[in-house]
Protein backbone atom coordinates (compact mmCIF):
# COMPACT_ATOMS: atom_id res chain seq x y z
CA UNK A 1 0.00 0.00 0.00
CA UNK A 2 1.16 3.46 -0.70
CA UNK A 3 1.52 5.78 2.04
CA UNK A 4 0.28 9.61 1.95
CA UNK A 5 3.76 10.93 2.37
CA UNK A 6 5.04 8.91 -1.01
CA UNK A 7 1.79 9.91 -3.16
CA UNK A 8 2.08 13.07 -2.22
CA UNK A 9 6.25 13.43 -3.14
CA UNK A 10 5.11 11.57 -6.31
CA UNK A 11 2.84 14.46 -7.09
CA UNK A 12 5.07 17.03 -6.10
CA UNK A 13 7.22 15.53 -8.54
CA UNK A 14 4.84 15.52 -11.44
CA UNK A 15 3.99 19.01 -10.56
CA UNK A 16 7.44 20.20 -10.77
CA UNK A 17 7.72 18.39 -13.94
CA UNK A 18 4.16 20.06 -16.01
CA UNK A 19 5.50 23.67 -14.22
CA UNK A 20 8.58 23.19 -16.54
CA UNK A 21 6.62 24.25 -19.27
CA UNK A 22 3.63 26.43 -17.97
CA UNK A 23 4.57 29.64 -17.07
CA UNK A 24 2.12 32.64 -16.15
CA UNK A 25 2.21 36.37 -17.79
CA UNK A 26 0.39 39.64 -16.78
CA UNK A 27 -2.11 38.47 -19.70
CA UNK A 28 -2.32 35.25 -19.34
CA UNK A 29 -1.72 34.04 -16.16
CA UNK A 30 -1.19 30.31 -14.25
CA UNK A 31 -4.83 29.12 -12.69
CA UNK A 32 -2.80 27.37 -10.29
CA UNK A 33 -4.82 24.37 -7.93
CA UNK A 34 -4.27 23.08 -4.51
CA UNK A 35 -7.00 20.16 -3.46
CA UNK A 36 -6.93 18.55 0.37
CA UNK A 37 -8.46 16.32 1.57
CA UNK A 38 -11.33 18.70 2.72
CA UNK A 39 -10.83 21.59 0.62
CA UNK A 40 -10.05 22.50 -2.62
CA UNK A 41 -7.83 26.18 -3.40
CA UNK A 42 -7.48 28.06 -6.93
CA UNK A 43 -5.38 31.15 -7.33
CA UNK A 44 -4.79 32.88 -10.53
CA UNK A 45 -0.67 33.78 -10.19
CA UNK A 46 1.38 35.96 -12.82
CA UNK A 47 4.69 34.45 -12.96
CA UNK A 48 6.80 37.02 -14.16
CA UNK A 49 6.05 39.22 -11.10
CA UNK A 50 5.77 36.54 -8.65
CA UNK A 51 2.01 38.12 -7.38
CA UNK A 52 -0.80 36.01 -7.00
CA UNK A 53 -3.69 38.29 -8.80
CA UNK A 54 -7.09 36.56 -7.76
CA UNK A 55 -8.02 33.90 -5.53
CA UNK A 56 -10.76 31.82 -4.05
CA UNK A 57 -11.18 28.42 -1.72
CA UNK A 58 -13.64 26.67 -0.35
CA UNK A 59 -12.53 28.33 3.19
CA UNK A 60 -13.47 31.52 2.59
CA UNK A 61 -16.54 33.52 4.22
CA UNK A 62 -18.18 34.36 0.62
CA UNK A 63 -17.94 30.48 -0.54
CA UNK A 64 -21.66 29.62 -0.21
CA UNK A 65 -21.76 25.92 0.59
CA UNK A 66 -22.16 22.74 2.00
CA UNK A 67 -18.68 20.45 2.87
CA UNK A 68 -15.63 21.98 1.02
CA UNK A 69 -14.11 18.62 -0.19
CA UNK A 70 -17.03 17.81 -3.03
CA UNK A 71 -17.39 18.17 -6.64
CA UNK A 72 -19.60 20.33 -6.12
CA UNK A 73 -17.67 22.97 -3.76
CA UNK A 74 -14.81 22.64 -6.25
CA UNK A 75 -16.91 23.37 -9.28
CA UNK A 76 -18.57 26.10 -7.51
CA UNK A 77 -14.76 27.03 -6.31
CA UNK A 78 -14.08 27.46 -10.12
CA UNK A 79 -17.45 29.61 -10.87
CA UNK A 80 -16.25 32.00 -7.66
CA UNK A 81 -12.61 32.80 -9.23
CA UNK A 82 -13.83 32.75 -12.77
CA UNK A 83 -16.26 35.69 -11.50
CA UNK A 84 -13.69 37.81 -10.04
CA UNK A 85 -11.27 37.11 -12.25
CA UNK A 86 -13.05 38.40 -15.20
CA UNK A 87 -14.10 41.39 -12.62
CA UNK A 88 -10.05 42.14 -12.82
CA UNK A 89 -10.02 41.80 -16.55
CA UNK A 90 -8.74 38.55 -17.00
CA UNK A 91 -9.91 36.49 -19.40
CA UNK A 92 -7.40 34.19 -20.33
CA UNK A 93 -5.73 31.63 -18.52
CA UNK A 94 -3.28 28.96 -18.22
CA UNK A 95 -4.52 25.72 -16.28
CA UNK A 96 -1.53 24.20 -13.77
CA UNK A 97 -4.00 21.17 -12.54
CA UNK A 98 -1.15 20.78 -9.37
CA UNK A 99 0.65 17.33 -10.68
CA UNK A 100 -3.11 15.83 -10.01
CA UNK A 101 -4.94 13.88 -12.43
CA UNK A 102 -7.44 15.93 -14.43
CA UNK A 103 -10.48 14.00 -12.96
CA UNK A 104 -13.14 14.34 -10.04
CA UNK A 105 -12.46 17.82 -8.45
CA UNK A 106 -9.65 19.28 -10.15
CA UNK A 107 -12.05 18.92 -13.39
CA UNK A 108 -14.77 20.05 -11.95
CA UNK A 109 -12.91 23.10 -10.62
CA UNK A 110 -11.77 23.64 -14.35
CA UNK A 111 -15.20 23.13 -15.76
CA UNK A 112 -16.96 25.57 -13.56
CA UNK A 113 -14.01 28.03 -14.03
CA UNK A 114 -14.95 27.92 -17.53
CA UNK A 115 -18.60 28.40 -17.36
CA UNK A 116 -17.87 30.94 -15.50
CA UNK A 117 -16.14 32.52 -18.84
CA UNK A 118 -12.45 31.46 -18.66
CA UNK A 119 -10.83 30.52 -21.38
CA UNK A 120 -8.17 27.95 -21.67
Amino acid sequence: MIQKADRNQKRKKRHLRVRKKLFGTALRPRLNVFRSSKNIYAQLIDDEAGVTLVSASTVEKEYQGAGGGTVDAAKSVGELIAKRAIEKGYNKVVFDRGGYLYHGRVQALADGAREGGLDF
